[in-house]
């Protein structure tokens, strides 16, 4: 991969960088020449083992994007570390379960919570990048949305997809409002990813419960979202703007 080198220069931030698909997408960037600002939560042991993979090749930031004022803090202390940055890859994402018969109170703090991480944080790491990418002569904003923001989604799960079609829709207005200004807005809607996540589902529900309804029958492995994110980044990629990329193994209308 090393050979390819067509994001030499640019400074990519990539929230939930310590998991399975950001840690993934900080590899694949550095490999093509990419400078990455790995965003955690709470490991650092995991950020830092991932900096150590790369030779050194990026920069650590922390923030709880759960907080408010989370993905402001993240924009002010990546953008002071690197100075510049090129792309922001809004790939941190949680996934809650409540029922409908759960109590009130914890029906919307779960909402409340999924929207935060999910949406908001994503929408206030997006207004960010827009000012300083107007001001800079452009970037680029990848969107990790979801299959279920498309297709709808499982009932105790409801405000997962909720927030996964937020950010589709987000998405598509930065594209045909900011495209005149040099920037490219890209969401891909992953089906079930390899990760924590999807094994956690698997030891609970069964193999097949997740890619039951998959044409290929299987999952999507993290470097292949990876690979698709590093070329949607290509400078050459341009007229990609609004698109949403389907992963999901040929599953999005079943």
């Amino acid at each position: 991969m090393s050979h390819l080198q067509s994001l030499t220069g640019h400074t990519v931030l990539v929230t939930g960088a310590s998991g399975g698909i950001g840690a993934a997408i900080v590899e694949r960037l550095s490999a093509e020449g990419a400078r990455p600002v790995i965003h955690y939560g709470r490991d650092r042991e995991r950020a830092q083992a991932l900096l150590g993979k790369l030779g050194g090749n990026g920069l650590i930031v922390q923030a709880d994007l759960s907080r408010p004022d989370g993905a402001f803090a993240l924009w002010r202390d990546a953008l002071a570390a690197a100075g510049r940055i090129h792309a922001v890859v809004n790939n941190a994402g949680i996934r809650s379960e409540i029922s409908i018969d759960a109590d009130p109170a914890d029906w919307r703090a779960v909402w409340q919570k999924e929207f935060q991480v999910n949406f908001f944080a994503a929408a206030d790491l997006c207004k960010e990048a827009l000012v300083h990418f107007k001001q800079e002569g452009g970037g680029r904003i990848i969107n990790m949305a979801s299959r279920a923001g498309q297709r709808g989604y499982a009932a105790d799960a409801m405000p997962y997809g909720a927030t996964k079609a937020a950010l589709i829709n987000l998405t598509k207005s930065i594209a045909r409002s900011f495209g005149r200004d040099g920037v490219v807005a890209v969401s891909i809607a992953p089906g079930w990813v390899r990760t924590d996540m999807a094994e956690e589902f698997v030891a609970r529900h069964g193999k097949d419960a997740a890619v039951g309804d998959i044409p290929i029958g299987e999952m999507a492995e993290p470097a292949e979202i990876a690979e698709l994110v590093a070329f949607l980044l290509r400078p050459s990629q341009v007229s990609v703007n609004g698109a949403t990329f389907d992963v999901n193994g040929g599953s999005y209308i079943r």
